[in-house]
């Protein structure tokens, strides 16, 4: 708890709103999207869906596969709990879908769905495809409930863990450079990649290179927790600097990774 108010506040001290920024793509981004003020139809579904599964108070077997829980201390939980202290918020949700709508993203692929408030907040704009993987089978199967009672029939939703599905997703993807061997396909690439499961550094590091391959030029990879421990840090520190990344944003809940060439490398440290 200690770590997480210290480097909230050292990110307080580097962050700034849209006052000052020396990119018109970050510049527009920040004030049309970041700090959209418009009420959003969609926002309902969203805060439907999750005002939902804060009146669950079914209990459920969950099995963890990533850093675990800091707030749970049995596998044993209730739905509600879960969707109070390991779900997305509201707030956060509704900038999701915001981020959908502003970059026009139509490709998506989201890791940990966990009961799928964020799932529900990216597909509620219904010209976005999402793949959403989760490990858990009792969490998946609430989440694969939830989107049925609410019509969200644009996402897949594959329960298994990342690696596997991770591998059978990209298994067509082009590796730079080719090879006289490597497989030809060409596989859908994605406009965005949220990264919402294992908060550990090795793992994160691990999913964010296999899948650079599934990103174009106009992708966004999303990072949840960036400052959630010392090496989740680290790993944020590390795909900075990353030859293929142009723009990060620290919003310090997400970490938001933009390719795209035509851009000078910058980073930003974003009030939201």
């Amino acid at each position: 708890m200690l770590f997480k108010i210290k480097s909230y506040l050292n990110f307080l001290l580097r962050s700034q709103n849209q006052h000052g920024l020396h990119s018109p793509f970050v510049y527009d981004l920040v004030t049309n999207c970041f700090y959209d003020k418009s009420n959003h139809q969609d926002y309902g579904l969203i805060k439907n869906y999750r005002n939902d599964l804060l009146r669950n108070k079914n209990l459920i077997e969950v099995t963890d596969f990533g850093a675990g829980s800091r707030v749970f201390k049995s596998h044993k939980r209730p739905v509600f709990s879960i969707a109070k202290n390991a779900g997305i918020t509201l707030h956060r949700a509704k900038l999701l879908y915001r981020l959908t709508n502003y970059l026009k993203l139509r490709n998506v692929l989201e890791l940990g769905t966990s009961l799928g408030i964020a799932a529900s907040a990216i597909a509620a704009n219904k010209r976005t495809n999402l793949t959403t993987i989760e490990a858990c089978p009792e969490t998946s199967k609430i989440a694969k409930q939830q989107f049925k009672k609410y019509d969200l029939n644009n996402i897949r939703l594959i329960n298994a863990q990342f690696e596997s599905a991770i591998s059978n997703l990209t298994s067509n993807l082009n590796p730079k450079p080719q090879t006289p061997n490597s497989k030809l396909g060409n596989s859908q690439k994605f406009d965005l990649i949220y990264f919402d499961g294992n908060h550990q550094k090795e793992a994160t590091l691990n999913y964010f290179e296999t899948l650079l391959p599934a990103a174009h030029n106009d992708s966004v990879f999303i990072f949840d927790d960036i400052h959630w421990s010392p090496e989740m840090e680290e790993a944020w520190e590390e795909i900075k600097i990353h030859p293929e990344v142009r723009v990060t944003i620290d919003t310090f809940q997400w970490g938001l990774v933009f390719f795209r060439k035509e851009q000078q490398k910058q980073d930003f440290t974003i009030r939201v």
